[in-house]
């Protein structure tokens, strides 16, 4: 049996702040090097899928440039391949509010595909999943949809879903939108489903004003008992990068061996847009610990516990300590920066003082001059 892919590329912008201002959550950089889509185009492509559609609302000219042709995944930016699906492509009358409007765009697409199933993903849930384990399970649970989730502890958050389930992996409750505190099964914002359940849904709900796809598919479905619910418990790391301060806390897990062995796995590789850049260059009085570094940058300061894209500069006297600095950002001589997060091309002038908090990171917007 075969599956197609469906990418949001837009769920959560509205929550990730300054971040999103100019880019889709699917164009985050993050981890040095890659953008938030990688990991579910890299996972969709892993597994033989090779059908993908990528839906856009706003700001998506940063995920385009990403995309290019798609040739580092192995797929194609063409009609059998990956196609981008903007909010007006297939008519559709308004920007959607949600996840069953946003699929009513791409109706044709579901209703012109081959595949039997279709593999449905946010972009802000980063793990490496092995969608043909979970497509596999899917089919032999012989229910109409399955919930991908990871176990956790909910700290008091709001999530688009979470279920307690018994030992069969069948739902025993179900909650939507909702803040959950203790240990619960979360969903990850991923989904298994049979492309003609998928469009009966879709033809079945938009109609009549629902759009939310966890709240007004899944858990009216499982309330009414109309819908038949399978689990699959994700056991590796699953970075959930929501909000700003998720983003900043989950690139500060990095430097955690486990959870870079769990997200970039030779059995399930990561893939990107490859650059070809200079190797990084240290000074003599470069400084450097426990930090993930891209290629192209150019250090002369002191660097700890940091993430620097491609093309960053520290120069002389200058120090960072638990940073995120992206691509062309430049921090000036004798800068002290402390939990910040530099968006692209950034300038920090020489000896500029900067200190957020773990809890509280401070932000630079993309191409600013402090």
């Amino acid at each position: 049996m075969e599956a197609m892919g469906i990418i949001f590329s837009n769920i959560y912008d509205s929550s990730m702040g300054e971040l999103t201002g100019e880019r889709t959550s699917a164009a985050i950089p993050f981890a040095g090097r890659y953008r938030q889509i990688d990991f579910a185009l890299s996972s969709m492509a892993s597994a033989g899928i090779r059908h993908i559609g990528i839906i856009t609302k706003t700001n998506y000219e940063s995920l385009m440039n990403h995309l290019g042709s798609c040739q580092e995944w192995d797929l194609t930016l063409e009609d059998v391949g990956v196609v981008l699906l903007p909010p007006y492509a297939i008519g559709h009358t308004g920007i959607y509010r949600g996840k069953l409007e946003a699929l009513y765009s791409a109706l044709n697409v579901l209703k012109n595909a081959k595949q039997d199933y279709v593999v449905l993903s946010d972009t802000t849930v980063l793990a490496a999943v092995d969608y043909k384990d979970a497509l596999r399970k899917h089919i032999a649970s012989g229910k109409d949809i399955t919930i991908l989730t990871k176990k956790m502890n909910g700290n008091g958050r709001k999530y688009l879903m979470a279920v307690e389930c018994g030992d069969d992996l069948t739902p025993t409750d179900m909650i939507a939108d909702y803040t959950i505190n203790g240990v619960m099964d979360i969903s990850m914002g991923m989904f298994i489903i049979s492309r003609q359940r998928l469009i009966e849904a879709i033809e079945a709900t938009v109609p009549h004003g629902k759009y939310h796809f966890e709240r007004d598919f899944i858990l009216e479905g499982f309330n009414c008992g109309s819908l038949s619910i399978n689990v699959y418990p994700f056991e590796k790391t699953a970075l959930f990068n929501e909000s700003l301060i998720e983003y900043y806390e989950n690139s500060m897990k990095l430097f955690d061996e486990q959870v870079r062995q769990d997200l970039f796995r030779s059995s399930i590789p990561i893939y990107t847009k490859t650059r070809n850049e200079v190797p990084t260059f240290y000074g003599d009085r470069a400084q450097v610990a426990e930090c993930i570094i891209a290629d192209g940058c150019s250090i002369h300061g002191a660097c700890r516990r940091s993430v620097l894209f491609r093309e960053a500069k520290i120069e002389s006297d200058a120090a960072i300590e638990n940073c995120v600095i992206m691509q062309g950002c430049t921090v000036g001589r004798g800068a002290q920066l402390q939990n910040v997060i530099l968006d692209k091309d950034v300038v920090i002038k020489p000896y500029t003082k900067l200190n957020g908090s773990a809890e509280h990171p401070l932000y630079i917007k993309k191409g600013a001059t402090v």
